[in-house]
């Protein structure tokens, strides 16, 4: 196993250990320490990424595995947030929703011995949503704090829609091609 999916399972590792932090209060810097483990799963993303393309690293298992440990690390988040009242529960099933589309495109893709590897859309939109999730975690005070974390909201909803809509479009023929 090379460095780069060594790194995804770091980052699927420490997703119970975030959210232990994020959903208890047994010290009163959990929410900090929340942070810095997410935000240190977020970097795994980015680093095991560019080793992988920087090493010519590049494997199914990553392939498959990146984009999968992505999803279970903001779904923790997005599902904690909820609880907490800190995000709508709408964002979220929207959120997962497309989460669950995208994996299904994937898995019939799977089935007839093909890859679906992360497109710049769904770079973006991971992207978005793991700042999102930051700085709502972060817990900034401020005049116009609100409108920042609604902003962020907003965009990484928007980068959801568009990535969702791309992948159905590009990839259409995986659902088509086994029905003629």
């Amino acid at each position: 196993m090379n460095i780069a999916n060594k790194l995804t399972i770091l980052r699927v590792m420490l997703i119970p250990i975030f959210l232990v932090f994020i959903l208890t209060d047994f010290t009163a810097m959990n929410h900090i320490y929340a942070l810095v483990i997410f935000a240190v799963a977020s970097f795994t993303d980015f680093l095991d990424g560019y080793l992988a393309r920087s090493m010519n690293l590049v494997t199914n298992f990553g392939k498959f595995m990146d984009p999968l440990a992505d999803k279970l690390l903001v779904a923790s988040a997005l599902i904690a947030f909820v609880y907490l009242g800190w995000l709508a529960p709408w964002v979220v099933i929207l959120i997962i929703s497309r989460e669950f589309l995208i994996s299904g495109f994937r898995v019939v893709a799977a089935s007839e011995g093909l890859v679906i590897a992360a497109s710049k859309w769904g770079k973006i939109k991971t992207v978005f949503q793991m700042v999102m999730i930051l700085v709502l975690m972060a817990r900034f005070d401020g005049e116009y704090i609100f409108y920042i974390e609604n902003a962020l909201v907003y965009i990484a909803v928007i980068f959801t829609i568009i990535s969702a809509v791309d992948y159905m479009v590009k990839n259409k023929h995986v659902l088509t091609e086994g029905s003629k």
